[in-house]
């Protein structure tokens, strides 16, 4: 079921997507060749239970099915699509990297995404990392009431298939609240006019997953990495929208927000 923010709790949802981009802006000089995903995971897990007062939404994190989720974050590195588990492998330069954060704050939830490169980076990782960046902007573009999710998939899909990169099917948006995932899935492909109609009031992510190589993945033994099949790079950014009157309120930004891509005016309209 869907479920409809209020302006309380939207105000909450504005606050937790707040929190969560600020962790990002917080881990973000500490993103270099030598560090561990475990230090990172460590940084962040103290960040948001002591400087903010929060609470790290993945670590434990048990849908049906699965083992607890054993960190904090996910740091989902070069050919890792998403739900990457920190480690102690060190991050070299020429890296990759997704760090996904979730926060829960006063019951709500903050999710977002942004990729790293480490150190100077090839051009090609470098052109993966900006282009999924303005694939999702894409997407928060064709938000607003009366729109449909389809339109969301499609734009998103048109621009990537276009340039040559493939999407990853399995994994999509979700709705997000005081519950971390719930409806409606948000897929980052599809036809226009197609899925649910967009309502005010609605908070969902969007976050695709784009393959340099084909879009065929697999689950790695820990029961959450997801791997391309071919070991080709993936990208994904993620931000958490609410749909307003009249468009679009991106709701995971912060002082240390990369900048907007230049065909995108504004983050709230």
């Amino acid at each position: 079921m869907i479920t409809y923010k209020d302006e309380q709790g939207i105000a909450g949802m504005r606050v937790a997507g707040r929190l969560a981009s600020e962790v990002l802006d917080y881990l973000t000089p500490h993103v270099q060749a030598g560090v561990t995903t475990n230090a990172l995971d460590k940084l962040a897990f103290d960040y948001i239970t002591q400087v903010q007062q929060a609470i790290p939404a993945p670590l434990n994190y048990n849908p049906s099915g699965h083992n607890p989720y054993p960190k904090s974050i996910c740091t989902s590195i070069n050919h890792q699509v998403c739900h990457g588990i920190p480690s102690d492998k060190a991050l070299k330069k020429g890296d990759i990297i997704n760090i996904d954060i979730t926060v829960i704050k006063n019951g709500w939830h903050g999710d977002t995404s942004r990729m790293f490169v480490v150190g100077e980076g090839s051009i090609a990782a470098k052109r993966l990392c900006q282009l999924t960046y303005d694939a999702m902007w894409h997407g928060i573009l064709k938000v607003k009431p009366g729109a449909h999710l389809g339109d969301i998939g499609h734009a998103i899909q048109i621009f990537a298939e276009g340039l040559g990169f493939s999407i990853v099917r399995e994994f999509c948006g979700h709705g997000i609240g005081q519950v971390f995932h719930e409806e409606p899935q948000v897929l980052h492909y599809g036809k226009p006019g197609t899925l649910e109609e967009l309502k005010p009031g609605m908070v969902f992510t969007i976050e695709p997953m784009i393959n340099a190589g084909k879009r065929d993945i697999k689950e790695m033994n820990d029961g959450w990495t997801i791997t391309t099949r071919d070991h080709s790079l993936s990208a994904q950014w993620e931000h958490t929208v609410l749909v307003t009157q009249t468009g679009y309120e991106v709701l995971t930004l912060s002082a240390g927000s990369p900048p907007l891509p230049s065909f995108v005016t504004t983050t709230v309209c």
